[in-house]
């Protein structure tokens, strides 16, 4: 039996008709249209606000000292299904590591152990078209849990991150982060950031505010973002034509000097590194130098079509050092997963929450 809530026929009606209510709504309906006809998109995250420059230009998540080698085995496309083992040889890397993937447009699951016995996963769900649930847990030289829900909105994104959550100790530990970040005009985003940690029960707990700002024009994206601590992290990508991406990514953090605030005052300490990006046919380029003095630069080849070659190098001009790498990537499906990629044809792939 339906509950009606009309005012002459429910007791309760007086709930949804009344002045209050009305001019709540009324307000509420005309700001939506107004934001609406602005024509916002989302802006992204906070997390990935510079992803442009430190992701896709930047060496940091690239460069690699030693041999590497990547066997992947693609076992479906929808669901997408793979397993891979990686050899390496080099500093701060390990011998050997399995890892296993599934991914759906609702589920994504990830894998990972290493020789030492270490183990890290992923579980990602996708509640509905805007909300995401995130998680990652690691168990072994360092146990580690994250847990993260997702909100994304047609002009904004929010999100509530938790890592290493516990009250088993009679009291809240761990880090919380909550951020947000809003477009609001077509090119210029506004956000922030709120971090509140407490490491046991024994020490008084620590929050943080930071502010982040993002500009998007049509070739070029602008990025700040301000810690309350006195960091500024600002970074500028641009791309030069269809196929050449350039990015400066700049670090500055003020600290006391070594006689504290009331002795040598205040310094500056920071970082700036310029990159380059080049796509070719079956090759990526890369390089990068910083204000200390460390070029970089590394190449990717695709030299067949399941085969991807890669080598880096940097050297480091003030300490007279050199590191190299040297990679391979083999990925293989079988005539079964071509068939499958045919059959599919047109169709859509899955949306897969990552």
């Amino acid at each position: 039996m339906a509950l009606n809530l009309d005012s002459g026929s429910s007791p309760l009606g007086f709930l949804t008709a009344n002045p209050i209510t009305n001019a709540v709504s009324d307000a509420y309906k005309s700001f939506s249209e107004r934001r609406a006809r602005l024509g916002l998109s989302n802006p992204g995250t906070v997390e990935t606000i510079a992803k442009e420059m430190q992701r896709d230009v930047s060496l940091t998540n690239y460069m690699h000292t030693g041999i590497r080698a990547d066997l992947t085995k693609a076992v479906s496309l929808s669901p997408l299904f793979q397993v891979s083992h990686q050899f390496a040889m080099g500093e701060h890397q390990n011998p050997y590591a399995f890892a296993g993937l599934f991914g759906t447009s609702k589920v994504f699951l990830q894998g990972n152990v290493d020789n030492n016995g270490s183990l890290s996963t992923r579980f990602n769900y996708r509640w509905s078209p805007s909300l995401v649930t995130k998680t990652q847990f690691q168990v072994g030289s360092q146990d580690m849990a994250s847990i993260e829900h997702e909100y994304t909105g047609s002009d904004f994104t929010s999100s509530v991150k938790m890592l290493n959550p516990s009250y088993l100790e009679g009291g809240l530990t761990g880090i919380y982060i909550l951020s947000h970040l809003q477009s609001v005009t077509r090119k210029l985003a506004l956000g922030l950031e709120a971090v509140w940690q407490r490491a046991a029960l024994n020490q008084p707990p620590e929050s943080v505010l930071s502010y982040c700002a993002k500009y998007k024009s049509d070739d070029w994206i602008a990025t700040a973002h301000l810690h309350s601590q006195g960091a500024l992290n600002a970074t500028y990508w641009r791309r030069l034509s269809d196929k050449v991406q350039a990015g400066v990514d700049m670090t500055l953090q003020v600290v006391p000097g070594q006689g504290g605030l009331m002795g040598a005052g205040l310094q500056s300490e920071g970082i700036t590194a310029v990159g380059v990006k080049y796509d070719f046919r079956m090759s990526t380029f890369r390089a990068q130098v910083d204000s200390k003095g460390k070029l970089g630069c590394m190449l990717e080849k695709r030299v067949a079509p399941p085969v991807m070659m890669s080598f880096c190098a940097d050297v480091d001009h003030f300490t007279q050092s050199a590191k190299v790498g040297l990679g391979i990537s083999i990925e293989s499906g079988g005539e079964d997963l071509q068939e499958q990629q045919e059959t599919l044809g047109a169709q859509a792939s899955p949306n897969i929450p990552f």
